[in-house]
């Protein structure tokens, strides 16, 4: 609790305006109308990513090369892509979901046993940024570090549900594994060595870090959003999307496209700095997230 006295204002978590039962948001999170969302939009139902089966990894020539240049085709056009057959286990996946969405259900008074300081930002929150009355995003979230070991800190990660900290280290791990993976097909797409862009972020010692988000309902989800609109500055984001919920939007030649994810998917796009080591033939593409009022 003590790291609450960290931000620059009394945080408010969101999830508790949520449940309050309010019906219509602080002006806290209320965007300027140009920033708000555009929840229809002609396009979006004409474009989406594309979705990429990796199965084709594991195979000889030319099945391989084919899914190597799909995916260079997505990061170079979209920045995103979808991928299916990854090598984790829908199960894993499933557990990891659930697990996360029984941490956002348990008391506040447990949650706050963990609550972020924009120190480093590592626990539960509900706002990046110490700007005195910045506009606020609806959502609350939980960041934590898996590399390198010299800022894994277990102690820091939640211990309700009692498997959750099992699964983060099982999740991760797999996880790390899709990232190898696509990294190298990435490398080898941009006639350089499979190790160029792991060798980059470190080899052995890349760092890698969990964030969690949760989106509670907002009577007023067409005035604010959920994350909003920026490009990732790491390296490689994989997401894990909700199953029931859809509301990434993805930037697309000035139109914001919905994304559709695909069951037991991953929705991956490339950050920054990937962007840069590609010499911007890879794309770090902005993206931002809707709520949603049920």
């Amino acid at each position: 609790m003590d790291c609450l006295k960290d931000w620059p204002e009394p945080v408010v978590r969101v999830q508790s305006l949520s449940e309050s039962g309010i019906t219509t948001i602080p002006e806290r999170y209320i965007k300027p109308a140009s920033l708000r969302p555009e929840i229809y939009t002609p396009c979006s139902k004409e474009l989406s990513i594309p979705v990429i089966d990796l199965s084709g990894l594991k195979q000889e020539e030319p099945s391989c090369n084919s899914t190597m240049q799909a995916i260079s085709d997505a990061v170079r056009e979209w920045g995103f892509l979808q991928v299916v057959n990854h090598g984790v286990s829908p199960a894993l996946m499933k557990r990891a979901r659930e697990d996360w969405r029984s941490f956002f259900h348990q008391p506040m008074e447990e949650k706050h046993k963990y609550a972020n300081s924009p120190k480093t930002y590592e626990g539960y929150g509900s706002r990046l940024g110490i700007e005195k009355g910045a506009i606020l995003d609806w959502g609350d979230y939980y960041f934590l570090h898996l590399l390198p070991k010299s800022l894994k800190d277990p102690n820091k990660w939640p211990s309700l549900p009692p498997s959750i900290k099992d699964i983060i280290e099982e999740y991760g791990k797999e996880v790390m594994k899709l990232c190898e993976r696509l990294m190298k097909a990435m490398s080898v797409s941009l006639g350089v060595d499979e190790e160029y862009l792991q060798r980059a972020f470190g080899g052995e010692d890349v760092g890698v870090c969990m964030r969690t988000n949760y989106y509670p309902k907002c009577p007023q989800p067409e005035l604010t959003l959920g994350l909003s609109a920026h490009s990732d500055p790491g390296g490689m984001t994989v997401l894990l999307v909700d199953d029931r919920v859809q509301g990434l939007q993805v930037r697309k030649d000035k139109v914001w496209v919905t994304i559709k994810p695909v069951p037991d998917a991953f929705i991956v796009n490339v950050g920054d700095q990937i962007q840069v080591l590609s010499n911007a033939i890879y794309k770090s593409v902005e993206h931002r997230v809707m709520v949603n009022a049920k």
